[in-house]
């Protein structure tokens, strides 16, 4: 038991009040803070109809999205592996690109009738490009604001224009979501939640705060980081798709290609659960539930008429 002379003293005739209470008050700012930020950047996403928080502007996200992509063809061109704009593969990256940009004003204003909410006009400030990278890389990403990027490695596994649009398209979607936004506000709250939490154990002994911080950070992994993420691949899907069926290509192919795509690295994967994508089967059944109106974009905008499916060279 401790004993503080000087603690008594200045304590006599009236209640002791020791640091925890301070503690829980700072938890209580945390938590006041953190739902503030929290709900006070929600809004009705119009691709989706769901609420999403965000953690930037869409200004700030064209600005970091092309110093992304300098710094991305800066490390490509210094290892000679970023493709010339001539070079076949080069070629066919940019045309399927454009075929996908063009349509990005009407799916956007449909799938914002679809949920009643105004149409955006975030996109319309996009600064759009796409390069092709040599890479064993089965991967593509478009950054916040439209920078685009294509590893070799998919090429084979896509096989086709058509499935290689479907990829560029669940890609570009990230970018119409504002996904990168929408995980700067993620990330925020959970370093909130992590530093209210710290200030809530200091008065524990070292090895019961390390068991309650490993719980929390648990928990917020498993409970909102991971589903966060298979809800945005999830969501970057059905957009995807509609936008590579608005753009003529054929949007069946997606089944196919998620099948190559899960056999890639032997078919191993973490469980669904620890995974920030969806498991392929539940992917897959998704995608098939979303092909009947996928094939009412395409018909929409290029008529009854299916095109030849070509490859990627």
């Amino acid at each position: 038991m401790r004993v503080d002379p000087l603690g008594q003293a200045r304590q006599q005739g009236r209640p002791r009040r020791g640091f925890g209470g301070i503690r829980w008050w700072i938890l209580i700012l945390f938590a006041g803070y953190a739902a503030w930020s929290w709900f006070g950047s929600a809004r009705v996403d119009p691709y989706t109809g769901e609420t999403a928080h965000y953690g930037t502007t869409a200004d700030e996200e064209v600005q970091l999205g092309a110093q992304a992509f300098q710094q991305v063809l800066g490390d490509a061109n210094a290892q000679g592996a970023l493709l010339p704009p001539d070079a076949q593969a080069s070629r066919d990256i940019r045309e399927i690109a454009q075929r996908l940009i063009q349509r990005v004003p009407q799916v956007t204003s449909a799938l914002a009738a679809q949920n009643g909410q105004q149409v955006p006009t975030e996109h319309q400030n996009f600064q759009w490009d796409v390069a092709v990278i040599q890479s064993d890389q089965a991967n593509a990403f478009c950054l916040p604001g439209g920078k685009m990027a294509v590893y070799t490695g998919l090429i084979p596994v896509a096989k086709t224009r058509d499935a290689m649009a479907v990829v560029m398209g669940h890609e570009i979607a990230h970018a119409l979501l504002r996904h990168g936004s929408q995980r700067m506000a993620q990330q925020k709250l959970v370093q909130m939640g992590q530093m209210a939490a710290g200030a809530a154990v200091g008065g524990m002994d070292p090895q019961q705060q390390q068991a309650v911080m490993a719980a929390l950070g648990a928990g917020a992994q498993y409970g909102l980081v991971l589903p966060y993420g298979r809800n945005h691949e999830t969501q970057a899907d059905k957009v995807g798709l509609m936008l590579a069926a608005a753009a003529c290509y054929d949007p069946k192919e997606a089944i196919p290609l998620w099948e190559r795509m899960s056999e890639l690295g032997g078919g191993e994967r973490p469980p669904e659960f620890a995974s920030t994508h969806p498991d392929p089967a539940n992917r897959i059944q998704v995608l098939q539930s979303l092909m009947p109106q996928a094939e009412q974009f395409r018909a929409q905008y290029c008529g009854t008429g299916a095109q030849a499916t070509a490859s990627v060279r």
